[in-house]
């Protein structure tokens, strides 16, 4: 990795989007960094583990998933007051984890990450972690200068709550209010990405569940990439696919 400052993207830079879990971080960030929380006091761990008769299928189906997440991290955050003090427990926790954190960032994917900022593109990280948290894992690789936009969080009820999910179609609506609207590449391992990755003019599919490589294929372009970049439970094919060559094929598929 190259110690000089990456250049200056242009307004008219090619935007590229990257998800976060699976796609540079080997696992699922926010799970992990709730699970830390709940797990600092028994009581919290009892509270969670009764509330997961309700919680737990909330998650499992979107349309429900931000109030599932929400009520997790209300059990973890209870007694924080606001955005400033879960940031700080966040970094407390990627302190903590240090080791772990660095160990799952994945290197094909800060490769290509790198690539596309050395050659002047928009990069943003869109992700439903807390954009902190992403932040603080990022500043590992020097990458923490790169806009994130994640799930926004807020106080209440003497806790901290997810307000708005960065997720599905949720997420697109986020990367346009921060001006980012037409994507030239997107990267990510989601089904929940699917509108991102449809709207990509080059969609990249990375560290897929492999039940879900099929559908993809079915669902995106003829000839969509689907990589994997070293998650090993994941599908895809093995290469890097750095971004001089998904530059070409967007180039070719243009009309």
């Amino acid at each position: 990795m190259t110690d000089a400052p990456y250049p200056t993207p242009r307004a008219d830079a090619p935007v590229v989007v990257f998800d976060f879990d699976h796609t540079l971080y080997d696992g699922d960030s926010g799970g992990h960094l709730v699970k830390w929380l709940i797990q600092r006091n028994p009581l919290r761990m009892i509270a969670a583990l009764a509330a997961s008769v309700v919680l737990g299928p909330m998650v499992a189906f979107l349309p429900t998933r931000r109030r599932g997440i929400s009520g997790y991290i209300w059990i973890g955050t209870f007694g924080l007051h606001g955005r400033r003090s879960f940031d700080a427990l966040i970094d407390q926790y990627v302190a903590i984890h240090r080791e772990d954190v660095q160990r799952r960032l994945l290197p094909h994917a800060l490769e290509v990450f790198r690539e596309h900022r050395a050659t002047g593109d928009r990069v943003v990280v869109a992700t439903g972690a807390p954009p902190e948290l992403a932040r603080a894992i990022l500043s590992f690789v020097a990458h923490e200068d790169v806009p994130v936009i994640g799930t926004a969080v807020g106080p209440r009820l003497g806790a901290v709550v997810a307000t708005r999910h960065c997720h599905n179609e949720e997420k697109m609506r986020m990367l346009r209010e921060r001006g980012y609207g037409e994507i030239a590449v997107a990267y990510s391992d989601s089904s929940a990405d699917l509108p991102l990755l449809k709207a990509a003019r080059a969609p990249v599919v990375v560290n897929p569940k492999p039940a879900r490589v099929d559908m993809f294929r079915r669902v995106l372009p003829p000839g969509t990439p689907i990589l994997n970049w070293g998650c090993r439970e994941r599908g895809g094919g093995g290469g890097v696919l750095g971004a001089r060559r998904v530059r070409g094929a967007r180039a070719r598929s243009s009309p």
